[in-house]
């Protein structure tokens, strides 16, 4: 993914033997649990990467790859009415549904690099990777899925729900900082009220001298 921002760094023939193996189709694994365990652990990093993405940037910006407009077209044209916001497993992994996507996939084929690997899916957009809520999906399905989340706004539901909190914390902030304005407006009030009674009993006092001194001098 590009907005990920990895940097590749040399790697070993090793690696690369696994890497390359790792590129096959899942089918194409036998039942070597040695590969089979290497493909999971690089498909779980990838989905933590992935989600850690969509939780701190928001997902309308975000572009996964150099070709995501193609992608996101060739989708909605082959998937017009196919909901994304909670798959149904049926219509990625059903023989039917194979059938249909299994062109998709292949026009991608030398135009998104390892456009077939193994790669962990979602069915919840809202929700993250947990064993109930991930399939194993062909990689260019994971940004066809992605990519059209993103876009159409299902995937902010992940975004909000970890800066909807801090937004939250500030507008309590916000309110208190309010509440305690108006508490000393409600004092000063209070304050100003008590000086303007006592001048006024000032005033009254005064007021009373001044008649007590002339009563007298009448008498």
């Amino acid at each position: 993914m590009e907005a990920t921002g990895v940097t590749a760094e040399p790697v070993s023939g090793e690696l690369v033997s696994v890497a390359h193996a790792l590129s096959l189709p899942a089918e194409s694994y036998g039942n070597d649990p040695d590969i089979e365990m290497a493909w999971a652990m690089k498909a779980m990093q990838h989905a933590e990467v992935y989600y850690k993405l969509i939780s701190s940037v928001d997902p309308q910006f975000l572009k996964l790859t150099k070709v995501d407009d193609q992608i996101y077209s060739e989708f909605r044209k082959n998937f017009e009415k196919l909901r994304i916001d909670v798959l149904d497993p049926e219509e990625l992994k059903s023989e039917s549904a194979k059938e249909k996507w299994r062109p998709f996939c292949l026009k991608f084929d030398g135009i998104v690099e390892d456009f077939n690997y193994g790669t962990l899916l979602r069915l919840d957009c809202s929700q993250g990777y947990t064993e109930e809520n991930t399939i194993f999906a062909p990689r260019i399905q994971f940004f066809a899925i992605e990519i059209a989340r993103n876009r159409e706004g299902y995937n902010k539901a992940v975004y909000i729900s970890v800066h909807g909190k801090e937004v939250e914390k500030e507008g309590n902030h916000g309110r208190e900082k309010a509440d305690s304005g108006r508490v000393e407006e409600k004092g000063a009030k209070r304050e100003g009220e008590k000086v303007k009674t006592n001048k006024g009993e000032e005033k009254e006092k005064e007021a009373n001298k001044e008649i007590n001194k002339s009563s007298e001098t009448a008498m």
